[in-house]
């Protein structure tokens, strides 16, 4: 059985204008932006949108059984970061947690060449994270008997060559 755990519906506006977010999609937008904060990046806004379009990723994600990004055509001016791991074992901000620690072999500089391995690929969920004219993010989390799915949508998308990070 597969059923969906966070998802961009339960987002509301409240009498004053203000997006009231469930609390995955809390935790998940405050993971990023203490990241964000912490390179003096401007912080994310929620978009119920970019997370819809996220959530409905999760089942081809289950389907094929391995993590592989959506193809660029079907998300036009969005990036998206992916991550996977045991059903129930991990908090939000823990996921999120996971494209952070990539900081540690992150450099700054011009994309791609940021980091230290030599190899983007090694930072990409961090500097995706960090853009700093990027500024919404929506995600989901599908889950299944066996594996929790995070998909985060960006935009306007980050990892650009030849554009300095953070």
């Amino acid at each position: 059985m597969m059923t969906v755990l966070a998802i961009a519906a339960l987002a509301a506006a409240s009498p004053q204008g203000v997006l009231l977010l469930d609390p995955v999609s809390r935790q998940l937008l405050d993971a990023h932006n203490r990241e964000r904060a912490a390179v003096e990046a401007p912080p994310l806004q929620w978009d119920p949108n970019l997370a819809r379009s996220a959530i409905f990723y999760g089942p081809v994600l289950a389907a094929s059984g391995r993590l592989q990004h959506s193809p660029r055509a079907s998300r036009p001016g969005q990036r998206e970061n992916l991550w996977r791991g045991t059903a129930r074992a991990y908090l939000p901000s823990q996921m999120v947690g996971s494209w952070a620690s990539e900081k540690r072999v992150f450099r700054p500089g011009i994309f791609p060449a940021v980091s230290v391995t030599g190899n983007w690929v090694d930072v990409s969920h961090y500097t995706q994270m960090i853009w700093r004219t990027t500024t919404r993010v929506g995600c989901g989390v599908y889950r299944t008997r066996q594996w929790d799915y995070l998909i985060c949508r960006y935009s306007p998308p980050g990892n650009a060559d030849g554009r300095r990070v953070p």
